[in-house]
């Protein structure tokens, strides 16, 4: 987690991610609901009304990743819906779309690279996420399927 500078990027609110590597903490040594309300708040910084992602979101994919095949963490069902909201984000992209023809607008020239990433980011956990699917317990393996669905359903974003 230290190589990533937190503190350079923006969540999806667009404000500084600083905060992320001691939310990933509280999910990865703290109790069950510490653990939950650290992956709400992870959620509103990284994929924002389940929707929206920021420039953190790709770099924080593979620690939600780690955490949700890590033994111990109580939240799996949690971090594989985020991971699934992550991968089906396309906001920025159909906000690009819309103003693509219009020449004046510079607006949208990061945000679905931004997007891009995460969605690639979050496939690059597809062996992480097929071994979850095999648990014992159904609150961990259903979302494990559904999240490899949406992997196999969503293309992947054209190059910007």
């Amino acid at each position: 987690m230290s190589r990533v500078r937190w503190d350079a990027l923006r969540g999806a609110q667009q404000v500084r991610a600083a905060e992320i590597p001691v939310l990933l903490s509280r999910i990865a040594y703290g109790d069950e609901d510490t653990a939950r309300l650290a992956v709400e708040d992870l959620a509103d910084c990284v994929c924002w009304s389940e929707f929206l992602v920021g420039e953190a979101t790709a770099p924080t994919v593979p620690f939600l990743l780690e955490l949700a095949g890590a033994p111990h963490v109580p939240c799996k069902a949690e971090l594989l819906e985020l991971l699934e909201h992550i991968c089906r984000a396309e906001q920025w992209h159909r906000a690009a779309s819309s103003v693509r023809d219009d020449k004046r607008c510079t607006a949208y020239r990061e945000q679905p690279c931004w997007e891009a990433a995460s969605r690639a980011a979050v496939r690059a956990g597809r062996p992480v996420v097929a071994g979850l699917t095999s648990s014992v317990r159904p609150e961990e393996a259903e979302p494990a399927r559904r999240l490899l669905r949406a992997m196999d359903e969503v293309p992947s974003f054209p190059e910007a």
